[in-house]
């Protein structure tokens, strides 16, 4: 019988501290910009803003579908469709590289 492992997490966080939001907002810049390098001054003005609307440094946790609905409600209007296409871009990539996965751990061997 062989023993099953998890597969190994994508993203990397300061061990022993709760990640933050700007670290992984640093990762997803990085890899969006790799692809779409014109983007990279928006996204990030728009990503430190919500950094900061959490109250910067925020703890990615912080990080909620209903805390980024707060956020795109104090935003502009002329702004809200841009930053809601950057939040839904923002959470696939956390979603995709482990990093929700990372908040709220289910079955890690002890």
């Amino acid at each position: 019988m062989s023993a099953v492992s998890l597969p190994p997490l994508k993203a990397p966080w300061i061990v022993g501290r709760a990640p933050l939001l700007e670290h992984a907002a640093d990762e997803f810049l990085n890899e969006v910009t790799r692809q779409r390098p014109w983007t990279r001054a928006r996204a990030e003005e728009l990503l430190e803003a919500l950094d900061s609307f959490l109250g910067r440094p925020a703890p990615l946790r912080a990080f909620t579908r209903a805390t980024g609905e707060a956020w795109l409600r104090a935003l502009h209007e002329s702004e809200r469709d841009e930053a809601r296409e950057l939040i839904g871009e923002f959470r696939a990539y956390m979603r995709d590289w482990g990093w929700l996965d990372a908040l709220h751990p289910v079955n890690q061997p002890d």
